[in-house]
């Protein structure tokens, strides 16, 4: 079947690096390895964004994201439109880093589009493994790092992903109707997704987002050894600083209403973590 032509098949959200939760590519990782790292990014940034975008049918959505897909392979000829995955595969030739890491995150992409609820909290880790867990193994294996500590990478990424969850309970249901709460525990806690469009959270909501918040901490147990393995003290540093911005926004998100208001970290935190995380990394 040939798919259907575009004009151009990305939908910008206008969103960046800058805009994340937890840095990306920043000074503290080589100079030689950013590029790779951006280009990396922004093939992941283009296809969420396909994702998110709420005028497109489920159908255009997962064509898009297809071209995309097969194009990481080049098995779609020259289609300019999909230049970014042309990209990151020249980026695989140049550093031997898998384009399977590119391919786990649009097949999550697609999970998105196709599914919007989970039935428990391993239903949601499986999401995880395909929607968070490939950017640090990307990482590692750009750096050189040996994979057996995909194993401290892979918490920390979905702690990442669920705690970004969190946050965006309520956009995320009014937007696009997805809810990535466990429904076993929304079951027992008696919470329907109407909580997630009231104005405050309800006291079984709480109890929901604190069961969450519970499993962060015990994969946290191994995220934090992750800085210590690394043989690339510039990649320890960068990991130990999402470490303590990790391990703040969990306590906050603890502490506040992510129904009332968007519960995020200050800039005077994110500077605080970076400085503490920088020198933790160096003398790790």
């Amino acid at each position: 079947m040939t798919a259907p032509a575009f004009d151009t098949i990305e939908t910008p959200s206008g969103r960046g690096a800058d805009d994340e939760n937890f840095p990306v590519g920043s000074f503290l990782l080589p100079r030689a390895l950013r590029p790779h790292i951006a280009t990396f990014y922004a093939l992941a940034r283009a296809t969420d964004d396909i994702a998110d975008n709420g005028e497109l049918s489920a159908e255009e959505k997962l064509s898009r994201l297809d071209r995309f897909e097969r194009a990481l392979y080049f098995e779609n000829g020259d289609d300019p439109v999909v230049e970014k995955s042309y990209e990151v595969a020249r980026s695989s030739r140049v550093t031997g880093v898998p384009v399977s890491h590119s391919v786990q995150l649009i097949h999550a992409f697609k999970q998105d589009v196709t599914k919007l609820r989970y039935d428990n909290w391993d239903d949601l880790m499986g999401y995880c493994k395909l929607s968070a867990s490939p950017v640090g193994r990307f990482l590692l294996d750009l750096h050189g790092e040996d994979r057996a500590h995909y194993a401290y990478s892979d918490p920390l990424c979905n702690v990442l992903q669920v705690l970004n969850h969190m946050q965006d309970l309520k956009d995320d249901y009014r937007t696009l109707g997805r809810v990535y709460l466990p429904s076993n525990w929304m079951t027992a806690n008696n919470v329907s997704v109407d909580d997630l469009n009231a104005d405050q959270e309800s006291a079984g909501l709480r109890n929901v987002i604190d069961l969450c918040l519970d499993g962060c901490d015990a994969l946290m147990v191994d995220a934090r050894r992750l800085p210590g393995v690394l043989h690339s003290r510039r990649l320890a540093m960068e990991s130990a600083v999402i470490v303590r911005l990790a391990d703040r926004l969990s306590s906050q998100l603890r502490r506040g209403d992510p129904i009332a208001g968007r519960v995020a970290l200050s800039k005077a935190v994110f500077l605080s973590c970076g400085i503490r995380g920088m020198f933790a990394g160096l003398f790790r």
